[in-house]
């Protein structure tokens, strides 16, 4: 049986990740959410989903006893980060002031600037909701059966800077192109929603249930 763990942290969108994982999983995998540092280590792949601000993602993350696990396993086990799982995995955000992230990616996170328009002089509002195309920037197997350019669900604010190319995976056109994706070792994680982005984020989502 693979073990597939979305870790819990106290996020709003777990239980539709779970759902979208369940609906696309087949027998031979078991889906639990869980913010239980045994549980979690004893995971064959995790999740890591998340909305809203770092700040609070970070403290709950501290107080729940979750740092420590969960660096553990962004390099032994598959690893999926969905919207703040992206972001967290930076050294840095501008959000809240400035705070300090898991330090996994070297780089930062930040926000859009306000007040921006399109070549026709139209405002492009913050945050980027709604649908979007992703660019692929690599070849990876979660992208397979996916269509370059298909187009993927956000909400996000702040979006991430890496200090290197070579581990963007996909890119994202509004305000500036931005990274969408990056994919490094075991690691994967996205900006956009997978489990709100219908066939496309349900396929990105099976790839990774199948990612050896």
């Amino acid at each position: 049986m693979n073990k597939v763990v979305v870790l819990d942290y106290g996020s709003s969108n777990l239980r539709s990740v779970v759902k979208a994982l369940q609906y696309v999983a087949g027998p031979g995998h078991s889906i639990a959410l869980s913010a239980d540092p045994k549980t979690i280590r004893a995971a064959d792949r995790i999740v890591f989903p998340g909305q809203g601000a770092i700040k609070q993602c970070m403290s709950s993350l501290a107080a729940r006893g979750l740092m420590e696990v969960l660096l553990e396993c962004t390099v032994n086990k598959p690893f999926l980060g969905i919207c703040l799982g992206l972001q967290s995995l930076m050294q840095r955000s501008d959000e809240d002031g400035g705070i300090e992230a898991l330090g996994i990616i070297p780089g930062g996170v930040n926000r859009f600037p306000d007040q921006a328009r399109d070549a026709h002089g139209a405002a492009l509002k913050v945050p980027h909701m709604g649908w979007n195309n992703v660019s692929f920037h690599m070849d990876h197997p979660l992208w397979k059966g996916i269509d370059p350019g298909s187009r993927f669900y956000f909400v996000h604010s702040y979006y991430v800077r890496p200090d290197s190319d070579a581990v963007i995976a996909g890119t994202t056109e509004y305000i500036t192109e931005f990274v969408s994706a990056l994919a490094r070792d075991n690691l994967f994680a996205v900006q956009f929603h997978p489990e709100k982005s219908q066939q496309a984020g349900l396929t990105l989502l099976r790839n990774f249930l199948e990612w050896n």
